[in-house]
């Protein structure tokens, strides 16, 4: 089993749509800062504790500040069954609006 990345322009198709979650894996401090629309936090150190409410049956995404964080978060799920897909050079790569907590 594998995983994709996406590029930051494709993200916007998968904003608010049914069955995806985005998932920022910064700690709260930056995602308050600002992060894609619709994403939610799970910091990557709490990851492994909170897997077990993260829906298999979804396509995750992941992003972090730069991609390397999402890469090892992929890695580290995949090989639990989901169906992951990690953003190209984080949310530094990425353009489009940001949501303030």
């Amino acid at each position: 089993m594998s995983f994709d990345t996406i590029k930051t322009s494709d993200i916007l198709k998968y904003i608010g749509m049914a069955n995806v979650l985005i998932i920022d894996l910064r700690d709260k401090k930056d995602y308050d800062k600002g992060h894609i629309p619709s994403a939610v936090n799970i910091p990557y150190e709490e990851l492994e504790d909170n897997k077990e409410y993260i829906r298999h049956d979804y396509l995750l995404i992941f992003y972090c500040d730069r991609g390397n964080v999402s890469l090892l978060a992929a890695r580290d799920l995949m090989k639990d069954g989901y169906n992951i897909k990690s953003l190209y050079g984080g949310i530094h790569a990425y353009r489009g609006k940001l949501d303030k907590s």
